[in-house]
């Protein structure tokens, strides 16, 4: 029984340890290098290593990889909550330069707008340079008056005083328009002033001289109403794509108040069409009183037929403007710039209806009413 020990005991180096115990690695290298093995499943240590898994330095080689493979996913998910931190970091850095950017865009929006006004102040301001009399009965006279005193006569601003008439009153006069001596009467180009009026305002006058305005159809009477002259009508139209026309008439009247200042209109010349007589008697608005969204001369009783619809009061179908509505005509110089293009077929905007383009009615974004003695009656 001893000597079978003995045969099965291990061999010895000449140190007196065996060959095993000197291969094999320290206790503390085996834990150091390859306590990750632990948590290798057992399916993968059976199944993936069966040959790896017989020999102890293969096993920890093994564990150095699984060591190695946990550490490289731990370095992922870093890098990406790192990499998702910096991209917002990146996002609000933007958000906070386009705030800024929109602030200052805001910022220069205000400055030319507050721009703007000072220009057209300036302007404004420019043509309110006012004499401290009346150079004459109006633009016309003006002009007769200073023509051999003033080498060039300015538009502007001038105080006129008609005859039969006990007051003065400013108007703009155009010094330069065909010959100059224009008094105007009625003027749009912006839509800055609401011509949305009672009677009171159309008789007595509103809006800023230098810019859009109506004169006034009292003012208008006592100018056209002197002793011993004769006005003429002159019409300029400026559509949206900036084409020009105009409409000329050689004479042109109102009657007074208590007729609701009717118009009487002289022969017709020009390139826009006689929009006033229309196509037809039924169309023509030729002496017709002027009416007001309070005061309706329009000879509509009790309704007119435009197109497929009835209408009680023209100044109210046409924005609650004033003029010399018959049956609403095919006129109105008073409507709304800003609804030219959106509202063609509803009459709210400036309506002069026989300028057309391929049958189609120009729409019309600015326009100017003028008045200028032609000739002395004898």
């Amino acid at each position: 029984m001893r000597t079978s020990l003995t045969l099965l005991s291990k061999p010895r180096n000449l140190l007196g340890r065996s060959e095993v115990e000197t291969h094999a690695p320290s206790p503390v290298t085996s834990l150091s290098s390859c306590y990750e093995m632990r948590n290798t499943p057992s399916v993968v240590k059976f199944f993936v290593f069966p040959r790896v898994m017989s020999s102890p330095s293969s096993l920890c080689s093994v564990q150095r990889v699984c060591v190695c493979a946990g550490q490289l996913q731990q370095s992922l998910l870093a890098f990406g909550r790192s990499t998702r931190k910096l991209m917002r970091d990146v996002m609000e850095e933007q958000q906070r330069a386009l705030d800024i950017l929109s602030s200052q865009v805001t910022e220069l929006m205000t400055k030319v707008q507050t721009l703007s006004s000072e220009v057209q102040r300036s302007n404004t301001e420019m043509y309110s340079i006012k004499p401290v009399q009346s150079h004459g009965r109006d633009c016309s006279d003006i002009k007769d008056n200073l023509v051999s005193v003033v080498p060039k006569i300015p538009s502007g601003i001038y105080i006129v005083h008609p005859d039969n008439t006990d007051s003065s009153f400013e108007v703009f006069c155009e010094m330069d328009y065909m010959g100059g001596g224009w008094t105007v009467m009625q003027r749009r180009t912006d839509g800055l002033i609401d011509f949305k009026r009672p009677w009171a305002d159309y008789a007595d006058g509103f809006g800023h001289l230098a810019g859009e305005h109506w004169l006034g159809l009292k003012k208008v009477f006592h100018i056209i109403n002197q002793k011993d002259t004769r006005f003429q009508l002159h019409i300029a139209l400026v559509s949206h794509d900036d084409v020009t026309s105009y409409a000329s008439y050689d004479d042109f009247r109102l009657d007074n108040e208590t007729q609701f200042f009717s118009i009487h209109l002289g022969r017709y010349a020009g390139s826009a069409g006689d929009a006033f007589r229309g196509y037809d008697q039924d169309q023509n608005q030729d002496t017709a009183p002027f009416s007001a969204s309070d005061v309706d001369n329009d000879g509509c009783n009790p309704f007119c037929s435009i197109g497929n619809s009835t209408v009680e009061s023209c100044s109210i179908q046409q924005n609650q403007t004033g003029w010399w509505f018959n049956q609403c005509g095919l006129a109105n110089l008073n409507g709304s710039p800003e609804d030219a293009e959106q509202n063609q077929g509803q009459r709210t905007h400036i309506l002069w209806d026989t300028w057309r383009q391929k049958g189609v009615p120009h729409t019309i974004k600015s326009v100017t009413m003028k008045i200028r003695r032609i000739a002395t009656n004898n």
